[in-house]
């Protein structure tokens, strides 16, 4: 028989591991929020994606949040410092990258107050026109532009539609152009459709069912590659600037501090999302390709850009006004 001594050992073991194991099968016992950014951000469409997905698994309703504001900065303050108990997650873009080189006076550390947990799916910004403009390709714009003035259209300062334009324009064509910053992706398709901007530069699913529709002309997607929801639409490079790739990007975060069990929790049920063909199926056609990076690989690509984002700011000047 087991002594006594030996079963109060193991009842102190037991009464140690179990809150763990409770949080770690119970999670998640209430409504879940997940912050992003703007209404129609790459962060808020693929956010939605994964919520309705994921509450499905998880049996708790997932609330999407937004907090829009000097590009994804207040979505990220928003979180940086929330409970670390798993319920304020924050979906953010690659807007992460950029935002502390545009926004010194941030609040947070980008590295140190987040733990990644995973990248949802990627997908290029694009240039675009108006069908009305006159304009067919990337080098008739920088043509029009070194000719005289020409306008082009952002989400906002400090986007990485707006980033990547500068850096096309005036580091890879160096020409002189306006940049007419917008609040968001809405109005700045709506600039172009109407012709209110020559071009205008975002996010490229927003901009799918327009240029599908022939209102908008894809000039150019920023990725390596063309894509498969508008596989006319040549690279920046195939339109005769190479030298730069930029993909947009969605991922998850916790703030720090958040348990390891209620981390991994959370990672495999982006796992199981991610997997479902239909949930594939539907990022393709809003030009979007899911991705099953986790953990530390993620962190490492995180860090990655914002070395690349710091050096772009750098170079283009860019800076909030």
């Amino acid at each position: 028989m087991m002594s006594r001594a030996w079963i109060l050992v193991l009842a102190g073991v037991f009464s140690v591991l179990s809150p763990l194991t409770g949080s770690a099968q119970s999670y998640p016992t209430r409504p879940v929020k997940f912050v992003v950014a703007s209404t129609g951000s790459p962060q808020d469409l693929i956010g939605r994606l994964f919520a309705q997905r994921i509450q499905e698994n998880w049996g708790q309703p997932i609330v999407v949040e937004n907090r829009a504001g000097a590009g994804a900065l207040i979505s990220i303050q928003t979180v940086a410092k929330a409970p670390p108990d798993g319920y304020t997650i924050p979906v953010s873009s690659t807007a992460f990258a950029v935002t502390p080189w545009m926004y010194p006076q941030h609040g947070y550390d980008s590295v140190k107050d987040f733990v990644p947990i995973g990248l949802l799916a990627t997908a290029p910004n694009v240039l675009v026109t108006s069908a009305s403009s006159g304009i067919r390709s990337l080098k008739e714009v920088v043509d029009r532009a070194r000719a005289g003035k020409v306008q082009y259209g952002s989400p906002g300062f400090g986007t990485t539609p707006q980033l990547s334009a500068e850096y096309l324009f005036k580091s890879l064509a160096k020409v002189d152009i306006l940049h007419v910053p917008y609040k968001g992706i809405p109005p700045v398709i709506a600039a172009a459709i109407s012709g209110e901007v020559d071009v205008a530069s975002t996010a490229l699913p927003p901009a799918v069912p327009h240029i599908k529709a022939g209102r908008l002309i894809g000039l150019a997607v920023t990725s390596g590659s063309r894509n498969a929801a508008i596989p006319n639409v040549p690279t920046i490079a195939e339109a005769g600037f190479t030298g730069f790739e930029d993909e947009s990007w969605v991922g998850v975060w916790l703030p720090v501090g958040t348990s390891a069990a209620v981390a991994a929790r959370l990672r495999d049920e982006l796992d199981r999302a991610v997997a479902s063909p239909d949930l594939q199926e539907r990022l393709r056609n809003i030009g979007f390709e899911a991705s099953n990076l986790r953990g530390d690989a993620f962190g490492g690509m995180v860090k990655r850009e914002l070395d690349k984002w710091q050096r772009v700011v750098k170079e283009t000047g860019a800076k909030v006004e």
